[in-house]
């Protein structure tokens, strides 16, 4: 087992000053690890100022912050649940709080339900037609943590979910899903399986020998290839939607600096040790980049 692998909680900064039940639940929602709701948060805010609303609903963009964080510390207080016992199994989860004891499992379904109040809040400021875009994830949301037990290829469902918000950002301003908006949601899609296979690097050997799937194993010795065909494919999906808000190639240029960090990740991407997550970490940088692409278009 690698012993360089980083547990995933981890009581760290403002989370490790917290008295112990509230520390256990920040924990639980992953307070301590915000990696995880800017990913969720990046695409909602990309089709926000992609679809021009940067000046008009810029308010939008801060709902939906509030709702990436608790929506994504439900989805985590949701996964825990309902993985608590392969948690135990694997290294880098045996000390999560259900897993270890720290937090009792009525502890928990409360905590669910009181993250997904605050999640109900933010959905009371959206428009009828993108409040029903959002609750329609929910079926994917409720099934994700069951589709490594059945499928090697849980990132691609990771995916739906996590770039959901680029559809609720895009029809909130845009008023419809329109193809430019589907065209950004479908690149976010393969941008979530690449950086989660990544991830998924430091778990190989556990899920292995659990019998749960990932893309890591179902990539085998092709990782870096994959990861670079699904970058590869984002792009290409995001410079379609880029074209159809402005048919120009200066504002296909505004892609490159994000281009030229996941070339980075996948060309100098390690393995082993914690290059795999020093690597997944660094797309918080690359959601800023995208961000910037986005907002430079939909403005000019």
């Amino acid at each position: 087992m690698n012993q360089t692998i980083v547990p995933d909680s981890e009581a760290r900064g403002l989370v490790a000053r917290l008295p112990d039940v509230p520390r256990a639940l920040a924990l639980l929602a992953r307070f301590d690890r915000p990696i995880g709701w800017w990913l969720l948060f990046w695409p909602g805010a990309w089709a926000v100022v992609l679809a021009g609303g940067a000046r008009t609903h810029w308010p939008l963009i801060l709902w939906l912050l509030l709702g990436s964080i608790a929506m994504r510390g439900a989805g985590c207080v949701f996964n825990d649940i309902v993985d608590r016992d392969l948690d135990r199994q694997v290294a880098r989860t045996a000390s999560r709080p259900l897993a270890s004891g720290a937090v009792s499992l009525r502890t928990a379904w409360i905590w669910l339900v009181s993250l997904c109040l605050v999640g109900l809040a933010v959905l009371l400021q959206l428009h009828l037609y993108a409040q029903i875009v959002a609750l329609a994830s929910l079926a994917l949301v409720a099934a994700y943590p069951f589709m490594k037990r059945i499928t090697g290829w849980p990132q691609l469902w990771l995916g739906l979910v996590f770039s959901w918000a680029a559809l609720v950002g895009w029809s909130e301003v845009a008023g419809a899903l329109t193809g430019a908006g589907l065209l950004l949601y479908g690149g976010c899609i393969f941008w979530v399986v690449g950086y989660d296979t990544i991830y998924a690097l430091q778990d190989r050997e556990d899920d292995a020998l659990i019998g749960i799937g990932s893309s890591a194993l179902s990539m085998g010795r092709h990782v870096r290839s994959g990861v670079t065909l699904c970058y590869g494919l984002a792009l290409a999906l995001w410079a379609a939607a880029i074209w159809q808000v402005r048919p120009q190639g200066l504002a296909l240029a505004a892609l490159l600096p994000m281009a030229m960090h996941l070339l980075w990740q996948v060309a100098a991407l390690k393995e082993n040790g914690a290059d795999p997550l020093l690597k997944f970490r660094s797309n918080r940088f690359a959601g800023l980049l995208m961000f910037l692409c986005c907002l430079v278009v939909g403005s000019a």
